[in-house]
This record gives C-alpha cells, sequence and structure tokens, in this order.
C-alpha cells in the first residue's frame, strides 16, 4: 500500500483530484484521478517480477465499472510481452 500513498500523492502534486479506492474488492482500479474534467483510473503493481497481461484486463474491465476516460497500469518493474500486447491493442 505504500506505493499507492506514494502516487497518491505524486498525482495530487501534480494537479489531479485523488481518490484512493477501498483496500480490498476494488475490482482492479486503486487510485481514481480526475483532471479537467478526465477521470482516469490506476492500478498500482509494485512487484519483484515482471507485471503480466492479468493487470492489464483487470484495469481494462475497471474502467467500464468506474466509467473511467482511461486506464493505467503503474508499476516500479516492467510488464511481459503479452501485457504489452494487449495494452497496445486496447490503446
Amino acid at each position: 500500500y505504500e506505493f499507492e500513498d506514494f502516487l497518491k500523492t505524486l498525482f495530487s502534486k501534480m494537479g489531479y483530484q485523488v481518490e484512493q479506492t477501498k483496500l480490498s474488492g476494488d475490482q482492479g482500479a486503486d487510485l481514481v484521478v480526475v483532471k479537467f474534467g478526465e477521470k482516469s483510473i490506476i492500478q498500482a503493481k509494485r512487484f519483484g517480477g515482471k507485471v503480466s497481461n492479468k493487470a492489464v484486463q483487470e484495469i481494462l474491465a475497471a474502467m467500464s465499472l468506474y466509467k473511467a476516460h482511461e486506464g493505467m497500469v503503474i508499476t516500479n518493474n516492467y510488464f511481459t510481452p503479452p501485457a504489452m500486447e494487449l495494452a497496445n491493442a486496447n490503446k
């Protein structure tokens, strides 16, 4: 949860209105950020290994649930090739 708190502070400093979702049962979104009327959701993944396409699938599903304009998976690491392929296919 420290990584989520870090991102919350970072996006706040960048001028976003930030809301942290509940810690469990968040349906794939850790933060909801709004700037200029555009809502985005963020999934934070602090991993020792690469982030798989499961994280991308979750954020894509969460975008509909939260009615977000865009979704982001932010990590301290890298993404697997299938995760990158899925993300690129969904813009």
